[in-house]
């Protein structure tokens, strides 16, 4: 079975979420991300959860948490907060999700919330396209969403690469936990 098919099955059955970790069709972004430093993964999720937020903003201009828990998984990362402080603003964008109604924008806002907790453990990178696949399914429609689906996860492994390649560019702090 293909990946389209395994989606299609999960939309005509109303899921919320479209793909899995387990998904064949992630299986080599899941390998990619094993061979990856924990910042280079981080540093991946922080600009995907970026531009994802920028999304949301243009649909819900008033709504800050998306955003809030970017900054605080930031601040995290570099050590200037603790897990808990950031744990609470991850889980208000969650939260959000929980109040609003369009399956596409819940996506994005659990898409965010899972690139935030990367830095809890590289774990959670996955998370990210798990959730903004199936955002882009929402959006494109079952029967037109193959090609954007496939285009963003080439994109998801080019950044990956980029990030690798490219970490010792980054010039912000990191917090002690971050370097081992």
């Amino acid at each position: 079975m293909n990946w389209i098919d395994d989606v299609k099955r999960k939309y005509l059955k109303h899921n919320q979420v479209l793909f899995s970790k387990d998904a064949e069709y992630l299986q080599d972004l899941s390998l990619l991300f094993s061979q990856q430093d924990h910042r280079v993964i981080t540093l991946w999720a922080f600009e995907f959860a970026e531009e994802t937020i920028e999304k949301l903003k243009r649909k819900y201009p008033d709504e800050s948490r998306p955003q809030e828990a970017l900054a605080a998984a930031q601040l995290w990362a570099s050590g200037k907060v603790k897990m808990r402080q950031a744990q609470r603003k991850i889980l208000d964008c969650h939260t959000f999700a929980k109040e609003i109604s369009s399956k596409e924008d819940i996506a994005m806002c659990h898409a965010v919330g899972q690139a935030c907790a990367t830095v809890h453990t590289a774990g959670h990178a996955i998370g990210y396209p798990i959730y903004d696949l199936t955002s882009i399914v929402f959006e494109y429609g079952i029967e037109n969403c193959a090609e954007p689906v496939e285009l963003r996860k080439k994109e998801y492994m080019e950044r990956l690469y980029y990030w690798r390649d490219h970490m010792n560019d980054y010039q912000g702090e990191w917090a002690e936990f971050m370097l081992d």
